[in-house]
């Protein structure tokens, strides 16, 4: 059942929806060749695999997830499922980069939380992210999340950096997960030395911040690229809705009903080819799709 609340949210987003014309506008979308694609699928499992316990990450012996990136070299794990999502950070010789993953979590739940109408978002913690102006606002929820593993990822990240001579980190998650190392992307080149280029690839990313997060994730790109890629009809990252103050960042790829995956240019372009313009609206949207698959992989342990 579908509480009061939530309906009054979504009735908002929809009179919101229509009164920005902004969602209408249809700008240059590009598709991925096949090559493109392929190069994601090393991450996809990588996010994939954040779903399995800790003791198993550490250890790399998650069966088929961890099978698909043989050479990984796990450094730390943590996380109980609960309160703190899991997380393990290693090192992938064959990308050359070390790799920050955090787990996802239970699709109805996370679209139940996404739409509450008390959903809120405050200024970034300036302990964790010194320097980053207290306009810059994001979900408190996901806040509270990342920080409880942020220290653990980065001793991790700083051992890898340590031990195998890295130069790179990816941080990648799905659904809630993409969330935390969205913020991860933020928080790690604050406390990394400068020489240390750190990238995000997120599936299912719900949004994370107002403007001036999206704003300032857009306007670091050149440093910490970012990519969030949504699987055809998924209802999770058109929530929280604009209409609370919430925007994505650029970087999207959609994943079309027949496999193409098409790159959108800006924040929350609105063609019918990119997420905004296919699902306006969270009754037209299958939270099915949320887990995959992506390029052949469905994400969970």
């Amino acid at each position: 059942m579908i509480s009061s609340r939530v309906l009054l949210a979504l009735a908002l987003g929809a009179l919101s929806a229509q009164a920005i014309p902004s969602l209408k506008t249809r700008q240059s979308i590009t598709t991925l060749s096949t090559n493109q694609i392929e190069t994601y699928k090393p991450y996809t499992w990588y996010a994939s695999t954040a779903y399995c316990a800790p003791a198993n990450t550490l250890a790399w012996n998650c069966g088929t997830n961890c099978q698909a990136n043989p050479t990984f070299k796990p450094i730390a794990s943590g996380g109980d499922g609960d309160e703190t999502q899991y997380w393990y950070v290693g090192y992938d010789p064959t990308l050359k980069t070390i790799i920050v993953a955090h787990q996802g979590t239970d699709t109805s739940e996370l679209l139940a939380d996404l739409t509450d109408g008390d959903i809120v978002y405050s200024s970034l913690d300036p302990t964790l992210f010194p320097g980053v102006p207290s306009s810059v606002e994001a979900h408190d929820g996901f806040q509270g999340t990342q920080s409880r593993s942020a220290a653990g990822v980065l001793a991790g990240v700083q051992s890898g950096i340590s031990k195998y001579g890295a130069t790179q980190v990816t941080v990648v998650g799905h659904s809630l997960g993409a969330a935390i190392a969205l913020l991860d992307s933020i928080y790690l080149p604050l406390h990394l030395p400068s020489n240390i280029g750190v990238k995000f690839i997120g599936y299912g990313l719900p949004r994370v911040g107002n403007q001036a997060f999206a704003n300032y994730v857009d306007a670091n790109a050149a440093k910490v690229p970012v990519t969030h890629i949504n699987n055809m009809e998924d209802p999770i990252p058109i929530c929280p809705g604009m209409f609370l103050g919430y925007v994505h960042p650029s970087g999207e790829i959609h994943i079309q009903d027949s496999g193409s995956w098409d790159a959108c240019p800006g924040q929350d372009n609105g063609s019918d080819l990119c997420i905004v313009g296919d699902v306006p609206y969270i009754w037209d949207g299958d939270e099915s799709n949320h887990d995959g698959p992506y390029d052949g992989v469905t994400m969970g342990c």
